[in-house]
């Protein structure tokens, strides 16, 4: 059991789960905010052993090392790489500190709101059709970068409705050769595809000039990360031409200021926090800490 825990911020985790958060340590404290930087996230931190965060701050060296008494941190949210992480984890091996994250809690409702957000876009659904003329996915050429869980949950969501799918990786797949998928260089995967969806890894940016260039205009693309998949100029450029980009979160568009922009529909909310993902949350992170030995 620990000493002490501490949610810096809200962890998302059902009323439940909270209450069970009592039988892993002798005191507990949750935040009901997010912590305006590092300086903040130590106060909170103090002489606490056990801590928890959810994806809306970051804990690096410089909070850990005004926090030695700092034995586990949970990740309420996804942890695929420490470049991704927003925990400095190789610090955090460095002294010893176990690091947990989850993964896939969250998918399904992403994955509802890219089929919501392309079919209101193709038919015409409260804005102007894409084509003029409502068309079905039906045969729409689709390029998915990244197909991990939540890419290649999309794309057998978008094959089911008769999209062609093609996608990029760190290599080809197997099971997405089976499924018919194609797999192909990044650049021509942007030239061939209608619709681009960037499913990527938080701070993996795989979109620069030349990336732009290939995708060119008359293009649709969804980002559902938690960070750009770009850079912001040449996207920025890019968004001139007649072209439109969905994101859910401001942290998947990048920028604030471009949420008024013409061809950005931004939806201001992680779709992917249903009440289901939520209970997914909470019993994974529930789960990392009974496993943790200590």
């Amino acid at each position: 059991m620990f000493k002490k825990l501490v949610a810096i911020e809200p962890v998302n985790l059902i009323p439940s789960a909270e209450k069970e958060l009592q039988s892993f340590a002798k005191e507990v404290i949750m935040y009901d905010d997010i912590p305006s930087g590092e300086d903040e996230i130590a106060s909170r931190i103090g002489d606490a052993d056990a801590v928890l965060l959810s994806y809306t701050s970051r804990i690096g060296r410089a909070a850990l090392e005004k926090c030695p008494n700092v034995r586990y941190i949970g990740m309420c949210c996804s942890l695929y790489s420490p470049e991704s992480a927003n925990v400095d984890i190789r610090y955090a091996n460095e002294r010893g500190i176990v690091v947990t994250g989850i993964r896939d809690y969250g998918d399904e409702g992403v994955v509802e709101y890219v089929i919501s957000e392309l079919v209101r876009c193709l038919h015409g659904f409260g804005q102007k059709a894409w084509n003029e003329i409502p068309r079905e996915i039906t045969g729409m050429k689709v390029g998915i970068v990244g197909l991990g869980k939540s890419g290649g949950m999309i794309a057998d969501a978008l094959k089911f409705f008769g999209a062609d799918i093609a996608y990029f990786a760190r290599s080809e797949k197997e099971v997405a050769r089976k499924k018919g998928y194609q797999f192909l260089p990044l650049g021509e995967l942007l030239s061939r595809s209608e619709a681009v969806f960037c499913c990527l890894n938080k701070n993996t940016v795989l979109l620069h000039d030349a990336e732009f260039e290939r995708l060119g205009n008359r293009k649709i693309l969804f980002n559902t990360g938690l960070s750009p998949a770009w850079d912001e100029a040449p996207f920025m450029k890019w968004l001139e031409g007649d072209n439109l980009c969905f994101c859910d979160t401001v942290g998947a568009l990048g920028a604030e200021h471009l949420l008024n922009h013409p061809h950005v529909r931004c939806m201001q909310v992680s779709t992917g926090m249903t009440c289901q993902a939520l209970d997914r949350l909470s019993e994974k992170v529930l789960a990392n800490l009974a496993s943790t030995n200590f």
